[in-house]
């Protein structure tokens, strides 16, 4: 008497592999969008959240505090900025890499009662795959992060 065999036979696996490398081929691309996108919102929440630390310590040290440039401004925000109060700083970020940041061309200051020093120009992170996010500032000197349809920050 004859046991029934138990198992894949090597056509059903060959069969299971090329149907789940097309899957993985048409997800790819999407993936690709959907790690650009969130990578392009994480740049613009940190630059929010830095605006909304260094308002906080402007208040709390009773100083003025700015956020600047962390290049010479050669190269813009995309290297990324630095938090300080007078000389002394108090946090920074790194560059993001895929993600572009376009906005005020000198630093931005908070006075000791958190307001802006100065009207500032809304701040626009772009991606590689076309997503724009916008930080806006209101005039208390408090950012607002967005997400732009048209492509672009006005």
């Amino acid at each position: 008497m004859r046991l029934a065999a138990s198992g894949f036979t090597l056509i059903e696996l060959m069969v299971v592999v090329a149907l789940a490398a097309i899957m993985a081929s048409l997800a790819a691309p999407s993936f690709s969008n959907f790690v650009n996108g969130q990578r392009v919102k994480a740049a613009a929440s940190d630059f929010a959240m830095a605006a909304v630390f260094a308002r906080s310590e402007a208040i709390k040290r009773n100083a003025v505090v700015t956020i600047t440039q962390a290049s010479s401004g050669a190269t813009g925000w995309k290297d990324g900025w630095t938090v300080a109060a007078g000389t002394v700083p108090l946090s920074s970020q790194q560059a993001y890499s895929g993600v572009t940041l376009t906005g005020p061309a000198a630093a931005i200051t908070y006075t000791a009662s958190g307001r802006l020093g100065a009207a500032v120009d809304t701040m626009t992170v772009s991606g590689t795959d076309g997503s724009t996010r916008c930080v806006a500032f209101d005039l208390s000197g408090l950012p607002k992060s967005s997400k732009s349809t048209t492509g672009s920050c006005s």
